[in-house]
């Protein structure tokens, strides 16, 4: 077996504990979501918007850990964009609603466009789909 091959029990393990971290995000994101659009009370989504965020930041983490070329394509700049405007929900706290919005109109470009787009590298001006496609 190849150094970076995963057995097939790693692998579903792996794609088990990620998927499972992606609906417990988008549990969260729903949650908080439905808060922050409706305007109600902040108490009665504040644990989405935790579980959405301590998810959200392990899926980030996950990636980087999984190989850092990640924070140089669009996926991963867009993501780390996401995090900034998520930042301006303090100071800019009456545009939340907007903010949330973009946030997720972001998401689903991230998640859903296509492939040459998502691993788009700002800085080789090209695709970048493996690590021996660069070097580092």
């Amino acid at each position: 077996m190849a150094k970076n091959t995963l057995s097939e029990a790693q692998f579903w393990s792996q794609r088990i504990a990620k998927t499972s971290l992606r609906a417990l995000h988008i549990l969260g994101i729903v949650g908080s979501g439905g808060g922050i659009l409706l305007q109600v009370p902040q108490a009665t989504w504040l644990n989405y918007w935790l579980l959405a965020m301590v998810t959200g930041s392990l899926l980030l983490l996950w990636e980087v850990v999984r190989d850092w070329r990640w924070l140089i394509q669009l996926k991963g700049v867009l993501t780390l964009a996401k995090v900034g405007l998520l930042c301006l929900f303090i100071p800019l706290a009456e545009y939340k609603p907007s903010i949330f919005i973009t946030v997720l109109l972001l998401s689903v470009l991230v998640s859903h466009g296509p492939a040459g787009l998502r691993h788009y590298s700002i800085v080789h001006r090209k695709q970048i789909h493996s690590k021996k496609e660069i070097k580092g």
